[in-house]
């Protein structure tokens, strides 16, 4: 739970806005750099135009002769007390010229050729400071052609310009964040289809199950080591385990023979309490070789899983161990709902599943009673007995290896943990239920 608190965040959502932050800084550069060539490059007064142009329009007017005049507006004297160097040159196009503030003498002289320039950009001339611009404004006595000039400022430039070209950015903004938003998950998912299918997998790797490794094929080449890494690791857990597989079998082989000497033995002294105590020891040292046996048998298991009849397997377990349980001091019986239940798995091990709780029964059970061996339709087999119970704090630790109840048991404590190990090579669930008047195992498939 800690890991995946602190796990990173996705790799789309990362891609997703770091993406859209690129593509924002981007717009935002060229903008901002097409605003500043515009400002340096292009039009040195087009900060003034539009100040200009409202302006005219409430100040340019015709007296009563029809003349055309200037009267200050208060747009005009704003803009006039805001730039003191403030000129321009308005010519209708019936010829007649109006002027305001201290033209350039340079400029004085054009007042009659401006109705015949509709655009142009007056700078650069030798022996003169002052640039000039040439519009066309629309004012409310029809179009007007204006030279103007003043107190240019950059920063007003650059921020008409970025005004003007908002048109332009704003929809490509508008367009392109949600695109990403839209298109990069697509693309990421695509790209890392072979990752996911490598992450979808690894939870069902056994390295118990020799062979079973990550696919490297559609995985991004920068994770592909990590891929091979795990793989590798892998390879040397599935050494480690056939290792130790080998050992404990090799092991439990080799005590049969000594076990099976010393049982023959003892077998030949007079009868006595010591030659039982004796017999008992055999007896366990038996059946502890016979579990590790059976405990690796099962982890090397290949067997494939067919239809197996969960019906019939119990009742041939019941069948087999009735005399054992019997001669223990047990009544033990059979119980189906149904004649039949079909599940896919191994037969050998679900038999030697249901045979271990039997014997666990048998074994816990306080030698009176009954032992219950059901089976419902829905693929649930239950043992039950009639004993003194298992403690709350021992219940989640009698399917541990070599754990023992009771210390004098006469088991090896392997019983329920490959119970709880061929149980969940079948997908299932092993639970107890347990009281002071008996305990009760279920095996859910």
């Amino acid at each position: 739970m800690s890991a995946r608190n602190h796990a990173a965040p996705s790799l789309w959502w990362k891609l997703t806005w770091q993406l859209s932050l690129v593509l924002l800084a981007a717009v935002a550069t060229v903008t901002l750099g097409l605003c500043i060539y515009g400002a340096f490059i292009l039009s040195p007064n087009v900060g003034l135009k539009d100040r200009v142009a409202h302006a005219l329009d409430d100040s340019l007017m015709r007296d009563q002769h029809g003349r055309l005049v200037v009267v200050e507006g208060p747009n005009l004297r704003q803009f006039q007390a805001e730039n003191g160097g403030l000129w321009f040159i308005a010519a209708a196009q019936d010829g007649q010229v109006v002027v305001y503030g201290d033209i350039p003498v340079y400029y004085a002289g054009m007042g009659p050729f401006v109705r015949l320039i509709r655009d142009a950009d007056i700078r650069g001339a030798s022996g003169t400071e002052d640039e000039a611009s040439i519009d066309a404004i629309e004012t409310r006595l029809g179009e007007i052609r204006v030279m103007y000039g003043g107190n240019t400022s950059t920063t007003n430039n650059i921020l008409t310009m970025m005004t003007n070209l908002a048109p332009i950015y704003v929809p490509l903004l508008g367009i392109a964040v949600p695109a990403l938003f839209l298109t990069i998950p697509r693309i990421v998912g695509r790209s890392l289809a072979g990752l996911n299918e490598a992450v979808r997998m690894a939870p069902e790797i056994d390295a118990r199950r020799g062979g079973s490794r990550l696919p490297v094929n559609n995985v991004p080449k920068e994770v592909a080591p990590l891929i091979m890494a795990f793989n590798s690791i892998l390879e040397r857990l599935e050494l480690q385990f056939q290792t130790k597989q080998r050992f404990l079998i090799d092991a439990a082989h080799e005590l049969r023979t000594p076990i099976a000497i010393m049982q023959t033995r003892i077998e030949g002294l007079s009868e006595d309490s010591e030659r039982r105590r004796l017999m008992a020891d055999v007896a366990r040292l038996a059946e502890t070789a016979e579990q590790l046996l059976d405990f690796e048998r099962n982890e090397q298991s290949t067997d494939v899983h067919r239809p197996v009849n969960l019906v019939d397997i119990a009742r041939s377990v019941v069948a087999d161990l009735a005399p054992l349980a019997i001669a223990a001091g047990y009544e033990i019986s059979f119980d189906s709902d149904t004649l039949q239940v079909l599940r896919d798995g191994s037969h050998a091990a679900l038999e030697r599943a249901i045979s271990n709780l039997v014997r666990n029964a048998i074994d816990h059970g306080g030698n009176a009673g009954t032992i219950l061996v059901t089976v419902s339709r829905h693929g649930e087999i239950a043992v039950c007995d009639d004993g003194p119970g298992i403690p709350l704090d021992h219940r989640d630790l009698v399917f541990e290896p070599f754990y023992r109840l009771a210390p004098r048991s006469t088991g090896a404590g392997l019983g329920l943990s490959l119970v709880k190990q061929i149980v969940a090579d079948h997908h299932g669930k092993v639970s107890i239920e347990s009281a002071t008047s008996g305990t009760l195992f279920k095996i859910r498939l």
